[in-house]
This record gives structure tokens, sequence and C-alpha cells, in this order.
């Protein structure tokens, strides 16, 4: 099973999200990936600018796997109990570069927990889950692009008033008739996500095995 974890902007829950949900469905045994999608002309590796990105076919992507389970982003879902977790980087748009690789890891089986909206221009994932937070009006192409296909909107209570959305230019139909989850930090997988995301699992499970 896939699920993709995605957001309209930075910093909003979206990892505490993933890391929620791989904690509270263990039976599932996550493998977790997080993919980053930064400004051309930077290094996948250093995450600065540099002169190797461009024109060097070799270096369109860097795909690490995480072994320790501290801070950071890929780290957290370590520490959550994936079972394994990797980081992507890749220059904005380049995403398609890294298939191949994102084809060999997704061919070990089992349940992924992926943080990324850009995924959706190559995958249909079984749940596609959209963090909001009604007290930032910015709205990323990426989220933009594929609100319209989330299964799930998942609002951050960042005191925002009002249930309507802020993003004006985002059409209204996107954000009607999909389950809505609220989130209070510091929880940030309450128990009607949850059982939301296992009953998938169960569904999916149930087909695997007809």
């Amino acid at each position: 099973m896939l699920v993709v974890v995605g957001g309209h902007s930075r910093n909003i829950g979206k990892t505490s999200v993933a890391a929620g949900l791989i904690a509270a469905l263990p039976e599932a045994r996550w493998h977790a990936l997080k993919i980053t999608q930064h400004g051309h002309n930077v290094c996948h590796d250093e995450g600065k600018a540099c002169g190797c990105a461009p024109g060097d076919p070799l270096h369109r992507f860097a795909l690490d796997e995480q072994t320790v389970a501290d801070s950071t982003d890929t780290g957290r879902f370590l520490a959550a109990g994936a079972a394994g977790s990797w980081w992507l980087r890749t220059a904005q748009g380049d995403l398609g570069h890294a298939l191949p690789a994102l084809k060999r890891l997704f061919s070990r089986g089992g349940n992924w927990m992926v943080e990324s909206n850009s995924l959706l221009r190559f995958y249909r994932p079984d749940l596609y889950l959209v963090v909001l937070d009604r007290s930032k009006a910015d709205m990323k192409d990426s989220a933009r692009r594929y609100l319209d296909r989330a299964s799930a909107l998942i609002y951050v209570d960042a005191g925002a008033t009002g249930k309507n959305p802020p993003w004006q230019d985002v059409p209204r139909r996107f954000f009607v008739h999909k389950p809505e989850f609220t989130i209070v930090p510091p929880v940030y997988a309450g128990p009607a996500l949850v059982s939301f995301v296992r009953s998938a699992l169960l569904s999916e499970l149930g087909s695997t095995a007809r």
C-alpha cells in the first residue's frame, strides 16, 4: 500500500503526520520516504549552490538510506518505528530522473509512507493525505495541481477562525465532499485519522488476499 502525505506549504506538520501514522500503525511495518525538490544549481548532496547539477546526468538526484533514529525528518520516521527510511533529493521538475531508483525502492514491497506532493505526477497512491493550515495563505504549485486527488484533508488547528479555506484562487470543489480531520499539535495522528488509514490498510489487505 502506498500512502502519500502532502501539504500546501512548508513547516505545517507533514513529517509529524507521517511519523504519527507510522507510530500508530506498527502492524503495517512501514517503509518511509521523504522527497525534497529544491532550486536548480543546488547540489543534491551538499544542499548549496554548485556547478555540478545542471549538465551532469549522474547528478540529477540523490537517494540515501537513513540509518540513525535522530531528529532529522527521515530519522524521525525510524524513531516512529519505520522498517526503513530514505531521503530523495532532486531539483524542481527533475523527479522523473529518479524514477528507476524509485521503482527499485518500491519493489521491496510492503507498505510505504511517502512525504511528497510531486510523487503524484508519476504514481497514483492508495491514499493521498493533504495537510492544510488555514493560517498560511500560500499554496505550493504542486499542492494546487493535485489537491483534487486528495483522499482526505487534514487541517492543522493553528488558531485560524472559520472553516472556509483562505485560498481563493483554488476551486472550492477541491475542498468539499472529502473526509476532513483536525489535528491539534502535538498530536498529529488522532484516533479518527488513524482509523481512516487503518480501514484503508485492511481494505487493501482484503483485496490482495482475494
